[in-house]
């Protein structure tokens, strides 16, 4: 009876561990930079890169052939209506861009990177 009690006890540990892990949300995006952007610090090359936004962390990662070769904490600011598709906000002109922040399809919030300054 005691080992009963003890297997239950021990797989409804594990079960809730494992439904806590279900709830942090990882967003992933494939985007193409046109120009050569900054990334907190981090100069990208123009070219397609994958995105990933842990929202339980606010840390944005970006990819290039699975390799992380960019990362950022940020920020949630309230938007005036949701996103009707994923946006790149970026900020300058010229050959150089720098990422100010992301939107998610449907999302209500704007991601701002910690650290960027918006020039608008």
């Amino acid at each position: 009876m005691k080992s009963l009690l003890k297997q239950i006890g021990i797989t409804l540990i594990i079960t809730s561990l494992t439904a806590v892990s279900a709830f942090a949300k990882v967003r992933k995006e494939s985007i193409t930079l046109a120009s050569n952007t900054n990334v907190n610090g981090t100069l990208l090359k123009s070219g397609t890169y994958d995105l990933k936004f842990d929202e339980e962390k606010g840390e944005l990662s970006i990819l290039k052939n699975g390799k992380v070769v960019a990362q950022a904490t940020a920020t949630s600011a309230k938007r005036d209506s949701k996103a009707r598709h994923f946006e790149l906000q970026l900020s300058g002109s010229g050959e150089e861009k720098n990422l100010i922040g992301i939107a998610f399809a449907g999302a209500e919030q704007n991601m701002l990177l910690n650290g960027s300054s918006a020039s608008r």
